[in-house]
């Protein structure tokens, strides 16, 4: 009420009014010893930041203005191994078990398990810090919070229609914390590319089932239940990716969303090109993911054959349960017309499928429907 009809109103108000909190706080304990107990946290919240000057009240970037948020790059620390960064987060900040997050990793849970008690172990062990981030240590943390996010849209994604509203709400969160680490850095072409991607894909949502609440595959939806709005925005950020010059996997990732999304334009998918884009992702991206989604692609654009050698070059125990693989090696061998084969890998694809409805749609497609492996 003092300052700002004078000088105006800060860019970030709430950055602003938190530290002059501070100020006053650190004034009253000295004056009078008061706010003892909230002192020490208002302290280490704003360690690494710049006081501000009596005359000027500059924003203090290194301030994340989500809770949640904060605690993801706190465990993203550089002392933390890579590999378990997006494991802790999923566990200890979106509260995902370890079968969960096992299976977003393609790992048995019990694996996870012991994986996550030793890098707890070692964080005990060494003493490392889960400290708020400054500005310039967040692009460093930044890969372990996008891959947290990623995997947690993924998981909400395979449960959107699960009876557990916490799973469920898993992609709405997962949108929400891309946003707010698109806006917190912006020029992180990353940031932009991760959004896009879950952007263009939660565009979809609400073509994914029929009336009767039946699976639909992506060729058979319904276009026009698809969000524009959505699609729009994951335009917008997939130019502010581009425009920044370094291209990353979230970004390739992106474009092939954004290529089966202008099927709402064309009428068609451009599936020469998206085989293309995956020939490249997997430079960026060699995951096993990565490689069955580039099989599948490729099925579609160049036939059965190329798919099922590149099926068949993967390494049998990192593909035993993983259902997509199973799933894309069912449509390969249905389109080059070996439909036991095709039966066979269907059936295993409905064991390892959770979604009931999928496990419907694979059965009446591979099992009564031979001539439609879409």
């Amino acid at each position: 009420l003092r300052t700002w009809p004078t000088r105006g109103i800060p860019d970030r108000p709430d950055t602003w009014l938190v530290s002059v909190a501070r100020r006053n706080i650190i004034g009253a304990a000295r004056r009078r010893g008061v706010a003892a107990r909230a002192l020490p946290a208002l302290e280490r919240l704003h360690a690494n930041a710049d006081e501000p000057s009596d005359d000027d009240m500059p924003t203090i970037d290194s301030i994340i203005p989500d809770k949640r948020l904060q605690l993801m790059f706190a465990c993203s620390h550089p002392a933390i191994d890579p590999s378990m960064r997006s494991a802790l987060i999923l566990q200890t900040v979106l509260g995902l078990d370890a079968a969960r997050i096992a299976s977003a990793f393609l790992v048995a849970p019990a694996t996870m398990s012991q994986r996550l008690v030793r890098a707890k172990a070692k964080i005990k062990q060494n003493a490392i810090p889960f400290n708020i981030p400054s500005d310039s240590e967040l692009p460093l943390r930044l890969a372990g919070v996008l891959d947290a996010i990623y995997a947690a849209y993924g998981t909400g994604w395979d449960d959107q229609f699960a009876a557990d509203a916490r799973q469920s709400g898993l992609t709405d969160e997962a949108l929400r914390l891309g946003r707010l680490v698109a806006e917190l850095l912006p020029d992180q072409p990353e940031t932009h590319g991760l959004l896009a991607l879950m952007l263009h894909s939660a565009a979809r949502i609400p073509a994914r089932r029929s009336a009767t609440n039946g699976y639909v595959p992506l060729e058979q939806q319904d276009i026009t239940k698809w969000s524009p709005e959505l699609m729009t925005e994951a335009e917008t950020h997939l130019d502010a990716a581009h425009r920044a010059g370094n291209i990353g996997r979230y970004q390739l990732h992106a474009v092939v969303q954004s290529i089966h999304n202008r099927r709402a334009l064309t009428g068609i998918t451009d599936w020469e090109s998206i085989a293309t884009i995956y020939d490249g992702l997997i430079t960026y991206d060699p995951t096993i993911g990565t490689h069955v989604a580039r099989a599948a692609a490729h099925c579609n654009a160049h036939g059965p054959e190329p798919a099922l050698a590149m099926l068949d070059a993967l390494p049998p125990e990192r593909v035993e349960n993983y259902q997509p693989y199973h799933a894309v090696l069912a449509h390969c061998h249905a389109t080059a017309g070996h439909t036991v084969d095709a039966q066979t890998h269907a059936t295993n694809a409905i064991r390892l499928s959770r979604d009931p409805n999928v496990r419907a749609w694979l059965h009446d497609t591979y099992h009564h429907e031979p001539a439609h492996p879409h």
